[in-house]
């Protein structure tokens, strides 16, 4: 349907894995635009070399013979142009996804510079015109909910809710994405993740960071956690003064880790009933 997908959700829960995994699928490449406060068009859309455009006028000028109506047709081309991010997305001449990253951070006069894009699939720049697509991008707008996104650009793309995983699917992301083999370890961290979700921590763990205390406890080989790594894991899952305080409190942390192994525990124990149920057959 060639409609852009807002997906909401936490920071850190896999939004923009999301548009990763588009373009692998689909063997393209990802054309980002990283929002942030005060992000204007040059940035988003591009603007005139204006160092190209003196160093052609300096070595073109005389063949063109002071004709300026050509000068300024010449200068005024894609040729001179630095593309940005969203120009760069029309123009492939195969689809590309294009990714508007943490879109809740621009304001409403950004959001109504994606409208026309979004909805004609074109963009109007002063001296250059309208510039209509070669394709259409697969558009993901990313929001970790700053602000609310205004009606236009909702009225415009689907709507896709993210969380963030329960224990079971985080290990199952760990399975994939980490190169642990151990499964008991894998559930294990996904419960610690859960249980550091549910502290409703200052900034909570993401999915990424939880691959990376994967790939640390392979490096140090270990295959457990326990109370006495609560130092060497601080650096990993704290990333606030406020959080490393409450990770801190000896008591605090072994709560944690208590209801990682539990979580993980539970985690089989519900893998096996599945297996189970599985092999039973049912009835005609």
């Amino acid at each position: 349907m060639q409609k852009p997908v807002i997906v909401e959700g936490p920071p850190g829960c896999g939004k923009t894995a999301l548009a990763q995994a588009l373009a692998a699928a689909g063997n393209t490449v990802i054309e980002r635009l990283q929002c942030y406060e005060g992000i204007n068009e040059e940035k988003a859309i591009g603007k005139f070399d204006s160092a190209l455009q003196k160093l052609f006028l300096e070595t073109q000028g005389d063949r063109l013979q002071k004709d300026w109506d050509a000068i300024r047709g010449n200068l005024h081309t894609l040729d001179f142009f630095v593309q940005g991010p969203l120009l760069r997305s029309l123009l492939y001449e195969k689809p590309c996804i294009l990714l508007i990253d943490e879109v809740d951070k621009v304001d409403e006069g950004f959001e109504a510079l994606l409208l026309e894009i979004l909805s004609e699939w074109q963009i109007s720049v002063p001296k250059l015109g309208t510039i209509k697509q070669r394709s259409i991008p697969f558009v993901i707008l990313t929001s970790n909910e700053v602000r609310r996104l205004g009606d236009p650009l909702r009225r415009r793309s689907f709507y896709l809710r993210v969380e963030f995983p329960s224990v079971d699917r985080e290990s199952e992301i760990l399975r994939v994405r980490s190169t642990t083999k151990d499964s008991r370890l894998q559930r294990i961290i996904a419960g610690l993740a859960h249980a550091l979700r549910g502290w409703q921590m200052e900034k909570p763990v993401s999915i990424a960071e939880m691959l990376e205390l994967a790939q640390a406890l392979e490096i140090l080989g270990l295959t457990d956690i326990t109370t006495e790594m609560r130092d060497s894991l601080l650096p990993l899952i704290a990333k606030t003064e406020s959080d490393r305080k409450r990770l801190l409190l000896r008591d605090g942390f072994a709560s944690l880790v208590h209801d990682a192994h539990q979580y993980a525990a539970a985690d089989r124990e519900q893998q096996l009933e599945k297996k189970q149920r599985e092999l039973i057959p049912t009835d005609a």
